[in-house]
C-alpha cells in the first residue's frame, strides 16, 4: 500500500531515536563514524541515506540496511511522483508474445 507523503528518513531518525533517547546529532554522528554535517543534513531533510549510511544506521540503531534504504526510496519515489505530470512521456506500443 502506498503511503501518502511519507516522512523523510531523517525525520524518522530524529523522532524515533534521537529525541526519545536524548542523543544529539553530534553524539549520533560520532557513534556512526559520520561527519556531523552529513548527519545534520539527513536529520533536517536535506541529505539522503546512501547504502553505506544505511549500513551505519543499521549497525548503530538496529533495523536492516534494507529497511533504512526502503525509507529513502519510498520518500524519493513519492516526491518524484508529485512531478510526473511534468514528464514528457510517449508510451511505447506493447508487443505481445507469439508463443
Amino acid at each position: 500500500m502506498k503511503m501518502y507523503n511519507p516522512p523523510h528518513p531523517g525525520e524518522i531518525l530524529k523522532e524515533l531515536w534521537l529525541e526519545p533517547l536524548g542523543i544529539s546529532i553530534t553524539q549520533a554522528a560520532n557513534a556512526m563514524g559520520l561527519k556531523r554535517n552529513t548527519l545534520s543534513k539527513i536529520v533536517n531533510g536535506k541529505g539522503k541515506i546512501t547504502p553505506e549510511i544505511a549500513i551505519r544506521f543499521s549497525m548503530t540503531l538496529g533495523g536492516s540496511p534494507e529497511s533504512w534504504m526502503g525509507h529513502q526510496v519510498t520518500y524519493e519515489l513519492w516526491q518524484a511522483e508529485q512531478h510526473c505530470s511534468e514528464f514528457h512521456i510517449t508510451p511505447l506500443p506493447i508487443r505481445t508474445k507469439l508463443c
